[in-house]
């Protein structure tokens, strides 16, 4: 007889269950030795800290028949090797995956499966879950965004799949025509950096001088929040500039920018210097001289907090009425780039496609020609 799967077990891999607040692998009956002897060994507390704890225990490759095992090895190999803030969220997608095509044959994926899905995944539906505190909380789950997303994840698995010689072609590459919502187009205008940037500061260091610090930079060259809030003077400065390499996915050499130093970008960089709370190896730290980035998780939550803080007065005090992401100031500097090549250079894209479906905000400028008679 086969063993129903609880609710929340639904989409995990086989023989993986959720409980007690962590994640668990009922070992097959003889495996026990692999797995310091134990019938129950706890994975971790988290999506990715369970798939890496298994990932090291495997000594043999999975053997891909479905979908489910398909995503196993995908969440095995390919996440990883992604960028690490990324990885929970594409945990999260894979279960939800699990859930609905792990039990299919590879073979079995068609187009109107997965356009089904997409409509299906596209309806936002309430659901419940209970809180370390043991509180019971609604929330909204699913949407456009997510299903696409979760389709991206499917799609790129099938492709590895490929290229692991599971099958000869991807079933439903380039025979599916989805609508999205659209890249974001929010483009900040030159008055309303001006408004941020001549915002007081109540305190003589960090908080907002170390943001309107980032933005000069940002404005200047475009750099990914992970770049920047990772610069190092010591490391990263020398004689013609500031020279990084792409922290782009995790275990990755990204590509290598050499941003030349201008009078401007060097006094950004100077007051960005000046205005650190403490003594630091990086140009942007916290009040105890630490950079922002968690290496463990790629987030950057006390960097996000005083963005927000930072947004909040923007939007009381100044006269600016929406609100914009750090993210926009990169696509601003991508806008405002004379050329579509300076403006990839700039954002260290490989293909410039990228640059100009995204990032590039501003309408293009078209001279009418002339009238008639």
């Amino acid at each position: 007889m086969v063993r129903k799967r609880k609710p929340h077990n639904r989409g995990l891999p086989s023989r993986w269950m959720f409980q007690h607040g962590a994640y668990y692998y009922r070992v097959p009956p003889g495996n026990e030795a692999l797995w310091d002897g134990k019938q129950t060994f706890r994975l971790g507390k988290t999506l990715p800290e369970a798939y890496k704890e298994w990932a090291n225990r495997l000594e043999n490759q999975i053997n891909v028949r479905t979908v489910g095992d398909l995503l196993d090895r995908y969440a095995l190999e390919v996440v990883p090797a992604k960028a690490v803030s990324t990885h929970e969220q594409q945990a999260i997608w894979i279960k939800q995956l699990h859930a609905v095509f792990g039990k299919l044959p590879l073979n079995a994926v068609k187009p109107s499966l997965v356009y089904r899905y997409v409509d299906q995944r596209s309806v936002k539906k309430p659901e419940t879950f209970t809180t370390k505190a043991g509180k019971e909380v609604t929330r909204m789950r699913g949407g456009r965004v997510t299903a696409l997303r979760e389709k991206e994840v499917l799609s790129h698995a099938f492709t590895k799949a490929v290229a692991w010689g599971y099958i000869d072609r991807h079933p439903f590459k380039g025979e599916l025509e989805l609508e999205g919502t659209g890249p974001r187009d929010r483009y900040v205008e030159d008055w309303e950096v001006v408004e941020c940037l001549a915002m007081p500061s109540r305190r003589k260091k960090g908080s907002v001088l170390a943001i309107q610090a980032y933005m000069r930079i940002k404005l200047m060259t475009g750099m990914a929040r992970s770049d920047l809030l990772r610069l190092q003077p010591a490391k990263h400065f020398n004689d013609d500039g500031i020279q990084i390499q792409r922290h782009k996915t995790a275990g990755s050499s990204g590509k290598r920018t050499l941003y030349r130093w201008t009078p401007e970008l060097r006094a950004a960089c100077q007051v960005a210097v000046s205005v650190r709370p403490a003594l630091s190896p990086f140009l942007f730290c916290n009040r105890y001289g630490q950079g922002y980035i968690d290496e463990e998780t790629g987030k950057a939550h006390g960097w996000d907090s005083m963005w927000q803080r930072f947004m909040e007065r923007v939007l009381s005090e100044t006269k600016v009425s929406e609100s914009f992401t750090e993210h926009d100031l990169r696509a601003k500097c991508a806008s405002d780039a004379k050329t579509l090549e300076h403006a990839r250079a700039l954002l260290a894209h490989a293909d410039a496609r990228t640059t100009d479906a995204i990032y590039r905000r501003r309408p293009e400028e078209v001279t009418p020609l002339k009238g008639i008679g």
